[in-house]
């Protein structure tokens, strides 16, 4: 499966997007993280992403990966929190430059090192610009991050803006796992004003079905959810949100 054309095909057809991303480390155990994932497929989500910031990776990762594959239809990406974040059952990988990382091994050097492994493995690069706004979770400490602050949305906008001159396929923003609020609604404008073609993806903070709302109404085209369902909140309620964006 070719995931980039399927993004964006559904995204031109009109379609508002919606993952769910499974830390299989952060589940009671791996079958309860492959029986989420599982259920958002059923209730209609259009991506599963598997990943985390610290350690999945080895057959955890192998496991978790191949267990979903194996009873979903769409597309299982690895959103991968470092360079051992890899396994050849997956259809893809969030190939991310922390754009706003003061550690140039966030930027280019952990891809360059990765990218020989995921040719091998046959695995689809998903070219993606990844920024993380305040509070940044274990993300914006593990990537040195200089967060964007809430109150700054132009900063946002300007770095979809960067992201999508330099050629990449999504423009990622995430407050990072359990934070308070999602990413600023304003933010989100912005990101949408300053961009044209690029896939938008909003992530971390959504707790509720009217949040996910309106951050589609700012102009995210997809969000990404996690924390919620790890706490047990049924993905049914935020299927049924894109489901009537849709109609």
């Amino acid at each position: 499966m070719d995931v980039i054309r399927y993004l964006y095909e559904k995204r031109d057809n009109g379609e508002k997007l919606l993952f769910a991303v499974i830390d299989p480390l952060d589940y009671q155990s791996l079958d309860h993280a492959v029986k989420v994932a599982i259920s958002s497929y059923n209730a209609g989500f259009d991506m599963i992403l598997v990943g985390g910031s610290i350690g999945v990776q080895g057959e955890i990762l192998d496991y978790t990966v191949k267990m979903i594959k194996e009873n979903v239809s769409i597309p299982v990406v690895l959103f991968p929190g470092n360079l051992a974040t890899i396994t050849r059952y997956a259809d893809g990988i969030y190939f991310m430059s922390l754009l706003n990382s003061r550690n140039p091994y966030w930027i280019t050097r952990v891809q360059l090192l990765a990218l020989p492994m995921i040719k091998r493995l046959n695995i689809q690069v998903i070219p993606t610009a990844y920024v993380v706004v305040e509070p940044g979770g274990t993300v914006g400490w593990v990537g040195d991050v200089d967060l964007i602050p809430q109150n700054k949305p132009k900063l946002l906008g300007g770095f979809a803006a960067l992201a999508e001159v330099l050629g990449f396929k999504l423009f990622l923003a995430d407050v990072g796992s359990n934070a308070d609020k999602h990413i600023p609604l304003e933010g989100v404008r912005e990101i949408k004003n300053n961009t044209e073609s690029i896939l938008k993806v909003i992530a971390g903070g959504v707790k509720n079905e009217e949040q996910l709302k309106t951050l589609y109404k700012a102009g995210a085209d997809a969000v990404q959810i996690g924390t919620v369902l790890e706490k047990g909140e049924m993905p049914e309620k935020f299927a049924r949100v894109k489901r009537e964006w849709k109609n």
